[in-house]
């Protein structure tokens, strides 16, 4: 396995060298809008500890990023009206890793929706703020 890169777009996000439409921030984690979103309201839950994937983070930097999954999650079914969501995440490239920073995707989902595959161009940047802000509002709602 390859050594972490402090120098990979999620580090930029996190020191806000990037852009993001954020949703939730703590001590520990970030999440924010995925700019190819997969469904409407698709979005990542980082640490801010850097941690290439799963198979080599600290064991307290895992329970602290999956108390912000959770949490997200609620609230992106919430905010998107869905029935459901997906948690994804992958280690390495050959499980389908491209972004070498430790990740959870949350995907809310409706019984029928489509998941698209996740490439292609970037989404419209007034629609990721508005999912954001919905999820956001159920958040702290």
């Amino acid at each position: 396995m390859t050594q972490y890169d402090p120098n990979n777009i999620f580090t930029k996000i996190l020191k806000g060298e990037i852009p993001s439409h954020k949703i939730f921030e703590d001590d520990h984690t970030l999440a924010f809008m995925d700019v190819m979103p997969m469904v409407d309201g698709h979005c990542l839950v980082i640490p801010k500890r850097g941690s290439r994937n799963l198979l080599d983070a600290d064991p307290t930097v895992l329970a602290q990023v999956m108390a912000a999954v959770q949490k997200v999650a609620r609230a992106a079914v919430k905010g998107m009206g869905a029935e459901g969501c997906q948690i994804r995440q992958y280690n390495e490239q050959a499980a389908g890793q491209t972004v070498f920073h430790l990740h959870f995707h949350v995907l809310p989902l409706r019984t029928g929706d489509s998941v698209k595959p996740h490439v292609g161009g970037m989404a419209d940047h007034a629609v990721l703020a508005r999912h954001a802000e919905l999820i956001r509002a159920a958040i702290e709602g």
